[in-house]
Parts: structure tokens; sequence; C-alpha cells
């Protein structure tokens, strides 16, 4: 019969590495670290008095032998023979009697041999339990248990506890214009006050003799506090389009942007304009005990590229932070803040943050699936994204109010960065995704979305792009009700709008979103047979995670009848990242756009969209490679 403490430590051994290495490698699910934690402490008890009960010898051989005594007969003296009539009745009487029985002896003898067992080091390795005769061993299998519990421990509270990141000093780069640019400071030290900030037109290499333009000084800054985390948000003015600047402060901080292109036009350098886009990211993940707590593997795929695609912004589609995941250490302002710190202490930023990062917000930097408008703790997460993220970020879609959506032009695209957390209502209330009352835009944002669609673009622009923190498509079927599907009649009326521009101008419209730490690329076909021509068709590309899980399921399908085709999926990777290419063709008649995806630092697939010609004459059709 098995021993069932030994039972006991190989299912608690077998909990504790697989939830562990899930937690590590696979997804860093809250649920995962206190199944690891009760898992090693009842292993440790049970290995404790499996130890004790594991003999050290097995038995080789095992002899019995069993000797029989002979009987001892008993003799009696022989009666006198009584009477005829006694005779007879005394036999008949000894017939009826049972025969006496006779006593055996039996002599038993066991004769165990007994052996040294084998060390078992497989079997103490794999399962985890005590070898019978290696206290070598048994330490090891121990430890190997000990260690996957203490590198989760590692993952969690490392860098909350070793990294706070008050002492950070960094300026990046937000949204930059065809005439001004965005700058964030951040800057703890009191004694680099004040701070005085200069820029001056980049040098041409090429140019000979090298003329350097003069420095000039923007802003000198006296004063920052807590208050603001030490941050402040500036604004070079009066630049020139498509112009390479250089600025510096007076802490040694320095940096480069180059302006846009009057909108409408291309680059003059290349004749097109490239942007990144991706979203969710986490330091640490994949955990690597010998990395920076604070290193983030995705960042490292996205600097070798940077170089090679040029390109001339970032749209990071929300999850900048993961708050709650995997444990959530509090819900004030400063933990909030503290995990903004972070990523920009990260070792890995610097090689990234020569390029502008343009932000829209998602969920875990409020909470998992937020749809609970500005009540707590929105107000608490709000305040690091506006000091980090909203004061560089793009202007407000409308001129009054305190807005979190964003609209601007670039070149040959014009931009709208959607806010999908703060004024949806809840997913759930009603559950019904046709329910006209459930929004995600809310009605304000839903209108200037509607107008910025209706509106002409400025001559040249051929795209329209919708930013969304969560896909459009109904496909993805995990948890969709947190998407679009969840929002189906306010989708629809989207859409609708979006075919109606398609079909009256030369405008396409493609939408960009992230979330679901997987790719896939979808169509929106018109209705066949509506009033809306094919060549209306919307497409979507959904990407990410920049650097974090993906799903070990597949939970994206298309089904027939419901509109939306599938264009392209594909789900693995830590690491994913898009690079969109415009570039205008025949005297600026014309334009394409291409969709390049990258997987874990390789270019994986690639997709070409083209605009129709002005007046709709020509013929065109999208492509695929890769």
């Amino acid at each position: 019969m098995a021993n069932p403490w030994a039972i006991i430590t190989v299912l608690s051994s077998l909990a504790v590495r697989s939830c562990a290495y899930i937690f590590l490698r696979w997804i860093p699910g809250h649920h995962f670290p206190p199944i690891v934690l009760y898992s090693l402490i009842t292993y440790l008890i049970s290995f404790a008095i499996t130890s004790k009960e594991t003999s050290p010898y097995e038995i080789v051989a095992d002899e019995v032998d069993i000797i029989v005594a002979a009987p001892e007969e008993k003799r009696e003296r022989a009666p006198l023979l009584p009477s005829r009539s006694t005779r007879s009745k005394s036999s008949a009487k000894r017939v009826a009697e049972p025969e006496e029985e006779k006593e055996v002896k039996l002599d038993i003898e066991e004769t165990i041999v007994l052996g040294e067992r084998d060390s078992q080091i497989l079997k103490t390795l794999f399962w985890g339990l005590p070898s019978p005769n290696s206290q070598l061993w048994s330490l090891v299998t121990l430890a190997i248990n000990l260690t996957s519990a203490l590198f989760v421990v590692d993952m969690i509270y490392r860098g909350p506890l070793l990294y706070p990141s008050h002492d950070v000093s960094f300026a990046r780069v937000g949204y930059v214009s065809d005439t001004n640019a965005n700058i964030l400071i951040r800057e703890p030290d009191t004694s680099n006050l004040p701070l005085y900030i200069s820029y001056r037109k980049a040098s041409e290499p090429t140019a000979s003799p090298i003329v350097e333009d003069p420095w000039k000084t923007v802003e000198q800054i006296y004063w920052l506090s807590k208050d603001t985390d030490f941050t402040i948000p500036l604004t070079i003015p009066h630049l020139h389009p498509s112009t390479t600047y250089q600025y510096a402060l007076s802490n040694n901080l320095t940096g480069t942007f180059t302006t846009a292109p009057r909108p409408g036009r291309p680059s003059p350098d290349s004749n097109k304009l490239t942007f990144l886009t991706s979203s969710c990211l986490k330091p640490q993940f994949p955990y690597s005990p010998l990395a920076h707590p604070l290193s983030i593997p995705g960042l490292h795929h996205l600097a070798t590229w940077l170089p090679r695609l040029h390109a001339s912004f970032m749209l990071f589609l929300g999850d900048f932070i993961y708050i709650d995941v995997p444990h959530r250490l509090g819900n004030d302002a400063e933990t909030y803040r503290a995990e903004y710190r972070r990523v920009y202490a990260s070792p890995s930023w610097g090689p990234v943050s020569s390029v502008p990062w343009l932000h829209v917000i998602d969920d875990h930097e409020i909470a998992n699936d937020w749809d609970r408008g500005t009540n707590a703790p929105y107000p608490a997460a709000v305040d690091p994204w506006n000091l980090y993220h909203a004061s560089v970020n793009p202007p407000s879609a409308v001129k009054e109010g305190n807005v979190t959506y964003y609209a601007f032009t670039h070149g040959p695209a014009s931009f709208f960065l959607l806010d999908t957390r703060r004024y949806r209502t809840p997913e759930f209330e009603p559950k019904d995704p046709l329910a006209p009352e459930k929004s995600m835009l809310g009605p304000t944002q839903l209108a200037a979305l509607l107008a910025w669609l209706r509106q002409p673009p400025p001559a040249g622009v051929h795209w329209k792009i919708v930013i969304s923190s969560v896909p459009f498509t109904r496909n993805w079927r995990f948890g969709s009700q947190d998407t679009w599907a969840g929002y189906l009649a306010e989708r629809q009326i989207i859409l609708e709008a979006m075919w109606d521009v398609s079909a009256a101008s030369p405008t396409r419209i493609v939408i960009l979103s992230g979330d679901r730490h997987e790719f896939a690329a979808t169509a929106f076909p018109p209705p066949v047979g509506g009033r809306w021509p094919a060549e209306a068709t919307v497409h979507e590309f959904s990407t990410s995670p920049l650097s974090m899980f993906y799903l070990p399921v597949r939970t994206y399908k298309e089904v027939e009848g419901e509109g939306e085709r599938c264009v392209k999926y594909l789900p693995d990777g830590n690491s994913k990242f898009g690079a969109v290419e415009i570039e205008n063709l025949k005297g600026g008649e014309m334009s394409t756009l291409k969709f390049r995806l990258f997987v874990d630092g390789e270019e994986v697939w690639g997709y070409s969209i083209n605009s129709p010609p002005a007046g709709g004459k020509g013929r065109w059709r999208d492509s695929v490679w890769g």
C-alpha cells in the first residue's frame, strides 16, 4: 500500500513546480502565488514526515522455513473386560465419541536479507520525494521547490521593494506637430534647479562645412515638487516642418526630434510616413533570475529595429503598467506613480526613448476590465497617467472640457485616439450587447468621433486611423464583453459612418487596437447588396503585447454570417509590434498603407491596402506578403 504522505509529497511538489513555471514563464496570473505558497508549506511538512518513514534499506530476500515435529502417542492402561451387556453399551458409547486430536508441533523460521536501497536520483528529482539513502539528492530536490517559490516572490516584490525609482531623472518626447514639440521632464534632484532648456536645429552631417545653429533657450524651470511627482511638460514652439532639432537640459539630459510635415504631405526625405503600434508591457516577464528586475524584453526587440524603421512616433494603445498583475500593492496615487517610474527607470527604456510615444489609457492602468467611470480607484490611477502621458499627448479632440481623447494629422494621415474606459457604461448593465443604451464612448466622445470621420480631411490625406485600446472585432470569443463585442449597437453606428466616408471620398479607414495579447487582422466589408461599395471595407490591425504573456489557447474565431473576415491570426509570441508605412503615389492622388508585423524580434507578416484614386477612377487591390 502506497504511503499517503509520499502521495501528498508528490502532489504538492508538482503543484509548486508547475504553478511556478506557468507564473514565471507563461501567465503571471494572481491565482498562482497563493497556490505556490500553500503547496510549498504542505510539501515541507509531508517531505519531513516522508523522510523519517523512508528506510535506507530494502528486502532483497525473504525465506520462511516450517519444521513439523512428530506427535507423541499417549499410552493408557487396558481396562478390565466388562460383562457382555456392559461391553455392548460401552462400545456403542465409544462409537459416538469423536477421536481425540493429536497435537502437532510447528517450528517457523524466517530469514530476511536486507540490502541498501538505490539512491533513486531520477525519482527523487522528478517527483520531489526524499532519496532513500542520499541526503545530497534529497536536499537538491528540496532546493528545487524552495527556489521555484523564491523566484515567484522575487518576481512580485524585488522590483517594487528595491526599486521605488524616486530618483529617476529623464526627458522624453511626446507629440510633435509641424510647428511644436511636447517634452516631458522629470528631475527630483532639487540641486539641479533651476533647469534651463535649450534647442537648436540639428546640423546636417553631409553639409560642408558643418554649420551649427545657435542654441535658443525656451524655458527656465525653478521649482518642481512632489505634487507632480517632480514632472513638468513643456512645449517648444515656432518650429519648421520636417526638421530635426536637438534639445538640451542643464542637467545634461539631451535628445532629438523631427517635426511633422505639413498636413497632407509626406516626409520630403522618404516620401512616406512610418509609425509603430503596440500595447501591453510588464517588466521582468518572461522572468529571468539573472536579468535586471526592471528589464523589459520586448523593448530590446523594438530597439533593434528602430534604426531601420525610421519611425516618426509610437502609438502605444494602453496597459503601459499592470497595477494589478500579478499583485496589487495599493490603491493610492503613489502606488500608481511608482509603476510608471519603474518603467522609465528600466534599463530597457533608454534605447527606445528616441522615438516620440503617444498614449491611450486601458484597464490595467486602472483595474482589470475597468468599466466604472471615474469611481475609485480611477482618480488615483489617472493622476500619474495625466502627469506622465496625457500632459504631452496630442491636442484634445474637442476644444472645451478636460477630455482624454485626442485628434491630430501627421502628413498623409489623420488620427483619432479613443478613450474606451472613462466614458463607457458597465459592460453587463445590461448584458445584451445590442442594447441601445450601452455605450463605449459616451455621447460627447461618440459625437466628436463621428464629426471627425465626416469632416473632409486636408488635401493629400488619404487615411483616417482610429485608435482603440480594445479590439473593434467581435471575433475574440474570450472576454469579449470587455471589447467592442459588448457594445455592438454603438459599434454599428460607427461602422456605418466609416463606410459612408470611404464610399463618398478617396479616404480609407483603418482601426488600430491592442489588449488581447495576440495579433489579428480583420476586415469589415459592407453588407453585400447594400448602399456601400466593397471598396469601403474597413480594416483593423490588433497588435499586442509589446512585452507580456500570450494566451496558450486560441480565442479568435471567425463566425460565418457575422460579416467580419479574418485576414490573419498570429497568437503566439511574447513581443509583438506593428510598423505602419504610408506612401503617397501618382503625385498624391493615391496612397498605399503597409502593415508590417514583428514577433519576438522577427518580421513575420505584412499586408498592403491601397486607397482609391481621387474621383474614384482606376483600379486598386489589397495585397498580402510574408
